[in-house]
């Protein structure tokens, strides 16, 4: 059986300091998040790149109302990544050219045009480099600041993230309510008939997603209990920072020094039929943490390309982290890879489940 505590709730780096507790996204503008495109729009091409603003609007909705807004189908409408619900968001979205005297028709109703532009290509999923975050923690009750203590642990949690990383778990979001996603497809790995029907080929492609991801997590927070988050094992698969390709670790020496200065980090399985093999005391772990749920590595080959694979860094580095006591709560501000989780260093801070709750 899959530990759920290591999925749901994985160890903390910070769980010997108390939490501050508190809540987020009471309003939108409590959570602010801003992409880091990974190009900027050339000024040419058949596709105009609208800089938009969105409140408190989901990310499916949002892609739905821009197409209607502009007489489009939603498949001609790209994003480069999907972004929360109960937030103030800016990110890139693209249109074909063909609309631009329609522009006007955007504005409104929680959407607002910052800025147009024209590029070559349409925007596809991953074509960001991160996100920026800025957040606000409420503090509980609406109490006012933090007094000294509380101040001083908060310096206390920023500071260790900063020095040591932070492990790059999936947010519970990933794994639907009460972990409903993930099971839908350990059911389907295990070829047996979920408990409930899955309808549409966008959930079968969620819920093998949630079992990829539940598994991550959880050889991440197996190797975070071993004392081994730091420690680059043999045959440990890496890859540079903050991009590059992979490769084994054999001389295990030489990839410790790189990696003790930010050069390269460890990288967790994203289990598929093309994930990047691991060798020797780093195959063994990932293959005992398969065994121990029933699964092996030949379990995600049926699939197609439903169930690639890839790496995932067991780490990401927040050296731009702040963290500014308000009247309010606590303001955190810092700046993630994509694909990283916003929830997952708030819980560091709140060491609630009020957080994640929230979170979309």
């Amino acid at each position: 059986m899959l530990p759920i505590e290591d999925v749901l709730q994985p160890p903390l780096l910070t769980s010997d300091l108390p939490g501050l507790g508190g809540k987020i996204k009471a309003i939108p503008e409590d959570f602010e998040v801003e992409e880091i495109p990974a190009y900027e729009p050339s000024g040419a091409g058949d596709f105009l790149y609208l800089w938009i603003e969105k409140r408190d609007m989901g990310a499916e909705y949002f892609t739905r109302q821009i197409a209607k807004r502009l007489g489009i189908g939603p498949g001609d409408v790209g994003t480069a990544g999907l972004k929360d619900r109960h937030a103030v968001t800016r990110q890139m979205v693209s249109v074909p050219a063909a609309v631009e005297s329609r522009l006007a028709q955007l504005d409104g109703d929680g959407i607002t045009v910052l800025r147009v532009n024209r590029h070559t290509n349409k925007l596809r999923s991953g074509h960001l480099h991160g996100n920026r975050f800025r957040v606000l923690i409420r503090s509980a009750g609406g109490s006012p600041a933090p007094d000294m203590q509380a101040s001083r642990l908060h310096y206390e949690i920023t500071d260790r993230i900063r020095e040591h990383g932070l492990p790059n778990y999936y947010g519970t979001q990933r794994f639907g309510h009460d972990g409903e996603t993930l099971h839908l497809g350990l059911a389907l790995l295990r070829g047996e008939t979920p408990a409930k029907p899955i309808r549409s080929p966008f959930m079968k492609k969620l819920a093998l997603s949630a079992v990829q991801s539940a598994l991550f997590n959880h050889v991440l927070a197996q190797r975070f209990r071993d004392g081994l988050l730091r420690r680059v094992l043999p045959g440990d698969v890496m890859c540079k920072i903050p991009f590059g390709g992979m490769f084994v670790a054999i001389d295990v020496a030489t990839e410790q020094q790189r990696f003790d200065k930010r050069e390269i980090v460890t990288a967790g399985p994203i289990f598929g039929r093309k994930t990047f093999a691991a060798a020797q005391e780093a195959s063994q772990r990932e293959k005992v943490a398969l065994a121990a749920i029933g699964l092996s590595e030949s379990s995600f080959h049926g699939f197609g390309k439903l169930l690639q694979g890839t790496r995932r860094h067991n780490l990401v580095y927040v050296d731009n982290l702040t963290a500014d006591a308000e009247t309010d709560g606590l303001r955190l501000t810092f700046t993630l890879p994509a694909g990283s989780y916003a929830t997952v260093l708030l819980r560091e801070f709140s060491k609630s489940d009020i957080v994640l709750e929230e979170a979309d």
